[in-house]
């Protein structure tokens, strides 16, 4: 073995954090676990809009790796973030996933793939099973406001999903299953052609689990002692399947096309109604996905370039009854909302000077909203420009200043700039940001007349359209030492936002009573002697967060590897003249992760066993979810010697210590755990080539 391949490997083992020294892992085409090759520095694209080093970014990212995340055994998008990110929390409904990233929630956090935004929330829960984890090649997170490259909606965060497919001669057919208790199933089978430049690309994802609750009781409403059964589930079960296409040419060094085409489908899965016990439901959720894009690149030299993208992005969903009501037969379906998006993005990279790199770009967006039960038929544009340069000084001091300005339909003209900072001597790397984020109200907070009834209550919500945008300013200070025996990282930050847009409870009175009979004449007498309040979007005072951030890593001997994450968030909004804490909230959490890997021949063994710790959770309405930990361990073991053939199963158990939340249903109850005890887990993956 060359001294040059010993040394590579060398410093791989010392690598592993999640956050400031990523590996990257350049494989064999049969993708086996027993021949791998690492470099220290990833190349990422979001903190700076342009490829680059992770260690050379002067904009912090974290990276989660498709290495780290198979280690680990995980198969969906939620369970990456939250088992590997300490800052992320989950809380899965039939509505789709609350997704919280440094204490502020879904609406804050813009999710790309490959740089294009994710259209399609429902009630601002993101559909994340539309995310296709089989072709993830990495996860990049940019914590705190990154509007100056992105635009609205990334107050709290940017999330981009690299997705990855192989650039030589092959054709190659892979199926990678897991299985696990309460119905979970994950199916995620490719087949990959690549010749002459050319690449086709077809995917297909299952994914589905059963509904279940932890506990067959619930309290009756206004008690809390006297119980009653139920059948409503803690958690919502699904059935969703993906199918992408995507073709790519390269006809020469210098120009890459590529068109891709992705369809969604999901349903949930929820008990019927019975009239024996309560919890059911009438109907299921449906929803509907279709997202199509194409685009290019043209290289005029390593350092120049000039790319374009055009996506558009299409999503729905509603009610598909499965009990027969007064109103509905089975099967019946209605629409409760379809959204649908229109962008064009043009970027030139620019290398002007030998130690800088400079950004343009323009980009313009058109989103549709059309919601049935909200009465909304709207839409509304977005054209943006936006300029960065990074400059290096005397090889350790590193600039970046970006400037973006937007023009929105509806709220005219912002700026939000950037800046940042890195020192590099040696050893540490010490940086500082600013930024500024800005977040348009979303079409349905500005026009929704929103009445719908569920489980026999009515529920109403007011749009507004004297709302203001959100602006935000964010300031971090990061400091790094690596060494090639540990790993240190401390990020504090700050995050306040002006004018949050918030969805008020109003009490009902006579008043409003006779105005919202008026307002919504269907309603019946006997929902609106149960209607208690209504809603109306508004703009809060302000918002408030500020965290610090701690990751290690380091190698104890050989083929072990050691890391750990920890967060501290403090997150409030101010309104009617009182701080609170921000709704779904916690103070502490950090995740644990210890890799074992070693081969014998053809044979390679992992096993990798991780864990999440967090604090109570904040609900200022309801009574505080209680913290938690959970642990799991995954092993996968692999086999490469056949000639066309490579097998890998797994096995594993997620929730070691069988730790589940047994609090009794209530009014005033929620909840931040959500599993349902230990279960093992068996997968396996098969590659024909």
């Amino acid at each position: 073995m060359s001294k040059k391949l010993i040394l590579l490997l060398s410093v791989a083992l010392l690598s592993g954090s999640v956050t400031f020294s990523q590996i990257h892992k350049m494989e064999r085409p049969d993708t086996s676990l027993t021949e791998r090759y690492y470099t220290l520095n990833p190349v990422v694209v979001t903190g700076s809009g342009h490829h680059q080093r992770l260690k050379s970014t002067a904009t912090p990212v974290h990276v989660l790796s498709s290495r780290e995340i198979k280690e680990q055994g995980i198969t969906t998008l939620d369970g990456a973030l939250t088992r590997m990110m300490p800052q992320v929390s989950m809380s899965p409904n039939s509505m789709g996933t609350f997704l919280r990233l440094n204490g502020l929630g879904n609406k804050y956090i813009l999710i790309l793939i490959n740089g294009q935004k994710v259209t399609g929330d429902i009630s601002n829960n993101v559909d994340l099973n539309r995310i296709n984890m089989a072709r993830v090649k990495r996860i990049e997170v940019l914590d705190g406001a990154a509007s100056s490259l992105y635009g609205s909606d990334a107050i709290a965060g940017v999330i981009n999903i690299i997705t990855d497919q192989p650039t030589r001669d092959l054709v190659s057919v892979t199926s990678d299953t897991r299985v696990s208790g309460h119905g979970q199933l994950t199916e995620n089978i490719a087949l990959d052609i690549y010749k002459n430049g050319f690449g086709s690309y077809t995917s297909f994802s299952r994914d589905q689990a059963d509904s279940y609750r932890i506990n067959d009781v619930e309290y009756v409403k206004g008690s809390d002692t006297e119980t009653q059964p139920t059948i409503a589930p803690l958690f919502t079960g699904y059935r969703s399947n993906l199918v992408g296409q995507k073709f790519t040419y390269a006809p020469d060094e210098h120009l890459a096309l590529n068109a891709g085409i992705d369809y969604s489908y999901k349903i949930t899965d929820r008990p019927d109604t019975r009239k024996d016990i309560t919890g059911g439901t009438d109907y299921e959720m449906r929803y509907k996905g279709l997202r199509w894009n194409v685009g290019g690149i043209y290289k005029f030299t390593s350092r120049n370039s000039l790319q374009a993208d055009f996506t558009v992005d299409r999503f729905r969903y509603g009610k598909q009854y499965d009990v027969a009501t007064k109103t509905y037969a089975i099967d019946d379906y209605v629409q409760s909302k379809k959204q649908r998006s229109m962008e064009a993005q043009l970027k030139a990279i620019l290398g002007l000077m030998k130690n800088s790199t400079t950004v343009l770009g323009a980009d313009w967006r058109k989103d549709y909203l059309t919601a049935t039960s909200g009465n909304i038929h709207q839409n509304a544009y977005t054209a943006a420009a936006f300029a960065q340069h990074e400059m290096t000084f005397f090889d350790r001091l590193t600039a970046t200043v970006g400037l973006r300005l937007t023009y929105h339909e509806t709220f005219n003209w912002h700026l939000t700039p950037k800046a940042t900072l890195m020192y590099a001597p040696g050893n540490f790397r010490v940086r500082a940001t600013y930024s500024a984020g800005f977040r348009a109200p979303g079409l349905d907070e500005l026009y929704y007349h929103y009445f719908s009834v569920n489980r026999g209550k009515a529920q109403i919500i007011f749009g507004n359209q004297e709302l203001k945008p959100e602006k935000s300013n964010y300031f971090s200070l990061n400091a790094e030492y690596r060494t090639n025996l540990i790993a240190v990282s401390v990020t504090g930050y700050m995050n306040r936002i002006n004018d949050m847009v918030i969805r008020q409870n109003i009490d009902v009175d006579a008043a409003s009573l006779a105005m919202l009979q008026a307002e919504f004449p269907e309603m019946t007498a006997d929902q609106a002697q149960k209607l208690e309040r209504y809603s109306l979007y508004k703009n809060s005072d302000k918002g408030d967060v500020k965290g610090v951030q701690v990751n290690v890593s380091a190698n104890l001997f050989q083929g072990f590897n050691l890391s750990a994450n920890y967060v501290y968030t403090y997150a409030r909004s101010y309104s009617d003249e009182k701080w609170t804490p921000l709704e779904r909230s916690f103070r502490h959490a950090a995740t644990v992760a210890a890799n074992y890997y070693h081969r014998w021949g053809n044979y390679g063994l992992n096993v990798n066993i991780n864990g999440r710790l967090q604090s109570k959770t904040y609900y200022p309405d309801y009574e505080d979810a209680p913290g938690y930990g959970i642990w799991n361990l995954n092993t996968s073991h692999s086999f490469d010697g056949l000639k066309h053939l490579y097998l890998e199963p797994s096995i594993g158990i997620d929730n070691i210590f069988d730790k589940v939340d047994r609090r009794i249903d209530s009014s005033r109850r929620k909840y931040a755990l959500y599993s349902p005890g230990r279960m093992l887990v068996i997968g396996l993956k098969l590659k024909i080539k």
